[in-house]
């Protein structure tokens, strides 16, 4: 009988098994019978000469039989490994130990991203990564200007030790692949991944290529541990499609790109780069793309298209990783085969928009591992890596600064929190830059999860750009995307930039949430307000035509906006200055902060102001706190004072100081 390799490997572990068994049991009976006693009144009984050789005898043909049996099973073993089967030739997890990742090696991982939303999915991706991982990472971000801002910023504030980052500029490769029409809904920089060989630098001879929707489930250490197994021509890894796509015939007419088979997905590439540049990768697929697209006229999936028909030409070239490497969750049943149980998924791959909402029966453990990263606690992932040695010069800095506080301070608690290192994440929502207007002014506010109503209110009133930084947890981070996407009033702003800072700390970074915001406004000048502050109906264009009027002085000047409240939960709010001072005499309005602390708005001086038919100068005062109109370039807040009391009082006095004096007070309202 003929028995496959992992078979017969099967076979001679339980013969090896069942003889080792009965040697035992063989041994045990001969000793209770020979050498023991069974009862009180057995007598003795010495074995003679003979029957002693007969089991020594017996004992070694046993022993011999294991050995030889041992030898085999090894041999079979090794004939799996050889043949690349055993392991990697089924869906078992089952992990090579000989195979694992080198100790503190440096992986190499690269990521194509652009725009907003390919920003937000690039970090759940990293989340998943650093969860797992045990090596140093150096991540390879192919960027547009627009994810090269954000991304940059977060993993400068974001500080995870053991993580390179570098960047490469996506509009200086577009002009290698535009030249192909494409129809997927990743544009042009679905194709970028043909380019790596000449991006990426000389000396970096493998990368592991992810796409943005993917979500790992173990240490990517592993994946990396494969190209250990390529061999010959093998320059690709690549897991086969698990679609029918490149079957062809799913509707009429549906033919698409050549492939080998069902063709492979490169949502997961191992890329041996030394070996690519040697065989002239560049020039393999172009060639390639220009035959193909004689007959095809565009590319439905982007670079898979192109992967697919060189890999159809030369099969040789591609490593076919087992597909546990990449789940690509859809509602065909052919996914499912890819694990036996859960425990054998790695990868997980969300490989188009409407992934999240198909129909497989494990759909929902896929979803909970995939909404457990996108809200997992980022900075819990800045853990250092043990036995590997350390590039985090911050982070060090930062542990000798703690190290010489004094918990006996009573400013300790302060002093301590003023060391915190907040990731921010620019730009959480796509947004437009302002056109460009000398006299353009931008509303500057912070915000934290229990102001969120807020928003929709301002928008109406405030139809000019808004730059806001909101203070949230990544799960409270989602719960905001998740309300504006639902807000149709929110949808329809594109000039206003929310920028999330995470939560680090017990105290509330309030000053730091100003400068975030001010920072990234993008008009020549800003209102510095709070959120909890609605701006009178047409505010905005009054606020530019007052800038415009008032640029003909030379001196530096601040333009103050009179503040005002009220105790009532419904109010018609006032269309005039005339209508507000009604609603003051009526004692529906107040001066704000009139009963609580005066001397925060009195250098504002309203008595004038109710009279007033033109600006006013004004003289600073200790505690004065008003609300202006500045420059952009305008000094920053003193991120030292946090919570509550302060932080606005101390930067109205550097305002003071630095501009000639608080001259002009508008004649508007609040």
């Amino acid at each position: 009988m003929i028995f496959p390799i992992r078979s017969k490997a099967k076979v001679l572990a339980l013969a090896l098994l069942v003889i080792s068994a009965a040697t035992w049991l063989y041994l045990s009976v001969g000793e209770t019978e020979y050498g023991r006693s069974l009862g009180p009144v057995a007598p003795r009984f010495s074995p003679t000469a003979s029957l002693l050789g007969d089991l020594e005898s017996r004992l070694q043909e046993a022993e011999e039989e294991n050995r030889k049996l041992r030898l085999q099973l090894g041999e079979v073993r090794n004939e799996e490994q050889g043949t690349g089967l055993g392991s990697e030739g089924e869906n078992s997890s089952h992990c090579d130990h000989r195979s694992l990742t080198e100790k503190c090696e440096l992986i190499h991982v690269a990521i194509v991203c652009a725009g907003h939303n390919s920003s937000r999915d690039v970090v759940t991706l990293v989340k998943s990564i650093l969860f797992h991982r045990r090596n140093p990472l150096h991540l390879h971000l192919i960027t547009d200007s627009v994810a090269l801002r954000i991304l940059g910023n977060l993993f400068n504030t974001w500080m995870v030790p053991s993580l390179q980052i570098s960047f490469y500029n996506a509009s200086k490769l577009k002009t290698d692949v535009a030249w192909i029409p494409n129809k997927h809904y990743s544009g042009i920089f679905g194709l970028l991944k043909l380019t790596l060989t000449k991006v990426l630098p000389s000396d970096l001879s493998k990368v592991i290529v992810l796409d943005t929707d993917i979500t790992f489930a173990t240490d990517i250490a592993e994946l990396w541990a494969i190209f250990k197994k390529f061999t010959g021509q093998h320059v690709l890894g690549l897991v086969e499609n698990q679609s029918d796509w490149y079957l062809g015939n799913l509707w009429k007419n549906h033919k698409p790109w050549p492939a080998l088979g069902r063709g492979f997905n490169t949502g997961v590439i191992l890329l041996l780069l030394d070996k690519l540049r040697m065989i002239g990768w560049e020039e393999m697929w172009r060639l390639t793309a220009e035959r193909e697209l004689m007959n095809m006229l565009s590319t439905s999936l982007a670079d898979q298209d192109i992967f697919n028909a060189v890999i159809k030409s030369s099969p040789s070239l591609v490593y076919q990783l087992p597909c546990y490497w990449n789940v690509q969750l859809s509602d065909h049943t052919r996914s499912e085969q890819c694990y036996s149980e859960l425990a054998d998924l790695k990868v997980i791959h969300w490989n188009s928009p409407h992934k999240l909402r198909v129909k497989n029966k494990h759909v929902e453990l896929f979803r909970t591992l995939y909404l457990t990263f996108l809200e997992y606690d980022g900075s819990l992932l800045r853990r250092e890596l043990i036995g590997c040695p350390t590039d985090g010069e911050q982070q060090e800095t930062r542990q000798e600064a703690l190290s010489k506080l004094d918990e006996e301070d009573p400013c300790y608690d302060f002093r301590r929190e003023s060391l915190a290192s907040h990731r921010v994440h620019l730009s959480f929502l796509p947004h437009q830059t302002p056109p460009a207007d000398p006299y353009d002014v931008t509303l500057v506010a912070q915000l934290s999860m229990d102001r969120l109503q807020m928003l929709e209110l301002i928008c109406r009133h405030w139809e000019g750009p808004m730059s806001l930084a909101l203070y949230l947890s990544d799960a409270e981070a989602q719960q905001f995307l998740r309300y504006a996407q639902a807000s149709e009033v929110l949808q329809s702003r594109t000039n206003v930039g929310y920028h999330v800072v995470y939560k680090e700390g017990q105290l509330y970074p309030v000053n730091l949430l100003r400068n975030v915001a001010l920072k990234n406004a993008q008009t020549p000048y800003v209102f510095l307000s709070d959120i909890d502050f609605l701006p009178m109906y047409g505010l905005y264009e009054s606020l530019k035509k007052s800038i415009a009027q008032l640029d003909s002085y030379r001196s530096p000047k601040a333009l103050i906006v009179p503040a005002f409240e009220t105790l009532r939960y419904r109010l018609s709010f006032p269309k005039s200055k005339a209508e507000l001072l009604s609603m003051l005499d009526m004692g529906a309005l107040y001066t704000f902060r009139y009963h609580v602390w005066e001397k925060g708005h009195a250098p504002t001086n309203y008595a004038k102001w109710r009279t007033a038919v033109t600006p006013y100068s004004v003289e600073w005062a200790p505690d004065f706190e008003p609300y202006v109109v500045v420059k952009r370039d305008c000094p920053e807040y003193d991120q030292r004072f946090l919570g509550f009391g302060w932080n606005k009082v101390s930067h109205i006095m550097e305002l003071d100081a630095q501009v000639s004096r608080l001259v002009f007070l508008f004649n508007g309202s609040l």
